[in-house]
Formats: structure tokens, sequence, C-alpha cells
């Protein structure tokens, strides 16, 4: 079945993967107080076990004092919370699995538990100084990720929090060079971080960046509304550092641009010239929006999937839902044991399991 060619061996650089099955990152928040314990090791061995290519971690935040807005989403700083971080990782390799670490700063988004006594950080509220050393941060955090034994790692530049704050003209309206009216110009901080976290691990070490169009505080904008803007956007940090995008849509089918059918990532890849991540409700029949308010989604076809794959349109394809709600979801898909894969239960999102 075509399905099998998502099964053919990936290699950049130092980072060498036996499928294209990427585990999305995903919010869990089950880090008491910033530390992972044993039972976020075992949540990331049984995905490892499971067969997929990578692991992408949920997000992990850096040393800045609003970097988090829930208490127990974990720290990639700090002795304990990287002790923690190192047994997730000899876990994971156990099980014959790679895992990448995804690097955070939440910006001023608040969520359901915001840590009241923490400041906000975002492009408008930032001076020079501050901006300095979240650079640092990511930095700091980038050497842990190398030193842990991390297959690589990933920059959180989606979504609408800080990266994407500076990248979006909604949120960014600095008068200095870390401003600007064009995509381009906003981009700066962006680029900066690339080099920095470029800089602290080598030539070797594989940089992955997750952007997107949407953002949680507006699901319709968008940052580049033309190829030529994409462009101005992603070759600045393709040339910084960046060796793979990660380009998350709600639904990865839709295309990005009128006049082509090629997705986000589809795009990333054309005007960068780098291999790229697809993602956005892979083999499921509802996006994740639904699963907030307490939707399932049930199990659909990846001939879609499949035909954009096959055509070169992306390189990787990151699942999350199923992968959560089903720890062998990849090894389901590699037997064509398709009666097998489980609808995705919104109950999942509240265990670690």
């Amino acid at each position: 079945m075509a399905i099998d060619s998502l099964f053919e061996p990936f290699v950049y650089n130092g980072l060498r993967l036996s499928n294209r099955f990427v585990m999305a990152p995903m919010t869990r928040a089950f880090s008491t107080d910033g530390v992972p314990g044993e039972d976020v090791a075992d949540y990331y061995r049984r995905r490892a076990l499971g067969g997929i290519g990578l692991i992408l971690t949920e997000g992990t935040v850096i040393d800045r004092p609003a970097s988090k807005n829930m208490r127990d989403i974990p720290d990639f700083y700090g002795e304990e919370a990287l002790r923690g971080w190192k047994r997730v990782v000899e876990d994971v390799h156990a099980a014959h699995g790679k895992i990448a670490p995804q690097l955070w700063h939440v910006g001023n988004t608040k969520a359901g538990k915001w840590l009241p006594d923490a400041p906000l950080e975002s492009p408008d509220t930032m001076s020079v100084a501050d901006i300095e050393k979240t650079i640092e941060a990511f930095a700091a955090s980038a050497r842990h990720a190398k030193e842990l034994g991390f297959d690589a790692l990933e920059i959180h530049g989606a979504h609408g929090y800080l990266i994407d704050q500076f990248f979006w003209e909604g949120t960014n309206h600095r008068t200095d060079d870390y401003g600007g009216k064009s995509i381009g110009e906003r981009s700066r901080f962006g680029r900066e971080v690339v080099k920095a976290v470029r800089k602290a691990v080598g030539p070797e070490m594989v940089i992955i960046l997750r952007i997107s169009q949407w953002k949680q505080q507006d699901y319709s904008v968008k940052l580049a509304y033309t190829p030529e803007e994409m462009e101005a956007w992603i070759a600045p940090l393709t040339e910084a550092g960046v060796d793979i995008f990660h380009g998350s849509q709600r639904r990865y089918w839709e295309p990005e641009f009128e006049g082509s059918d090629l997705n986000f990532a589809g795009w990333l890849k054309k005007v960068s010239g780098q291999p790229t991540i697809t993602v956005g409700s892979v083999g499921l029949s509802g996006d994740f929006l639904g699963a907030w308010s307490g939707e399932g989604a049930s199990a659909t076809g990846m001939d879609e999937l499949v035909r954009r794959y096959e055509r070169g349109d992306f390189d990787l394809v990151a699942v999350g839902r199923s992968v959560l709600q089903d720890p062998e979801w990849v090894r389901k898909v590699q037997a064509h044991r398709f009666e097998e894969i489980e609808a995705f239960d919104a109950s999942s999102l509240q265990k670690l399991y």
C-alpha cells in the first residue's frame, strides 16, 4: 500500500530516523513545579516503543520570569528539571527512539492556571536588554539539550507565543530594529534566537523551527499573504540556521495560497529549500479546536497525505492527538491494522499514559 512510503528512513545532518512520522508537541502540564518525573519519562518511552520516528516533546520553557503560564509546564533549565529530562532521554533511547525538546516562551498569553506573580513579556513591553537576555536563555537551553543527549531540538515560533508575537504586526508595535512594517523586518528577533541556538549547539545538531500563520489570538490571520511575503519571512530564518521548518496548520490538506494546492509545509519547502514537517488533523476527522471543548474525532484515511508526501511537498508528518490517544498508532499503521486505530477521545487530554 502507498502508506508504506512513509516508513522510509530520513537522514539529515546528525539526525537519522527510521520513518517519517513525528510525535507533535502537545502541552501536557504534568511536570510538578516544572520538573518532569517518572510518569513523564514513561509517557515518552511508550511512544518510542510504539515506533514513532521522532518525538517532539511538549513545550519546555527557557529561563525567563514569564516564560510559562501554568506552573506544571516543564522547565528546561535548573538542576532538578534537567535531571528529569536526562531520564526522559535515557528511557527513550533505551526504547530505540529519537527525541527533541521544544524550547518555548509563551510571551503574554494566559492560561486557566495563570501565574499571578509572573510578569508578562511581549514585544511591546521588553527592553533591548530583556530581548538579549531572552535570546541567551534560548541558547542556554539549547546547550542543555545537546549536553543531555537529545537528538535534535525544536524552537517554538508559532501559535501566537513570544517569537510569533514578534513576527505578527498585530502584537509587534515596536519602532526600533525589532519592529517594522514588513514580516522580514519583524523576523529579526526570531533570526537572532536561531543564530544564538546554532552557535550554542554547533553545525551538526538539527534545529527545527515550528511556525504558523494562525494564532490563538486570531485563527484567521496570516503573516504572509503571498509566496513573496513568505520568502521574505523564511529566507532569513533559513540563513540563520534552521534545518527543518515545522509548518503548523489546523488541517494539513488545505492549500496555503490561491492558484496552488500546496499546503503550508509545501510552500515552506518550496521557498526555503529545506526539509519540512506537515501537521494538522492527520488521520482524524476534526481539527484540534474541538478537542478543547470536549469533542472527539474519528479516524480517517490518509490517501491525501500520501499523495502530497509522494509528490515531494514535505518530508516528515507530525501526528498529535492520534499518538496521544494510542501509543501504538504508528505500529498499527505500519502493519496495516487500520481497523484497530482508535478514535480520539478528548478525555485523553486530561491524563498521562
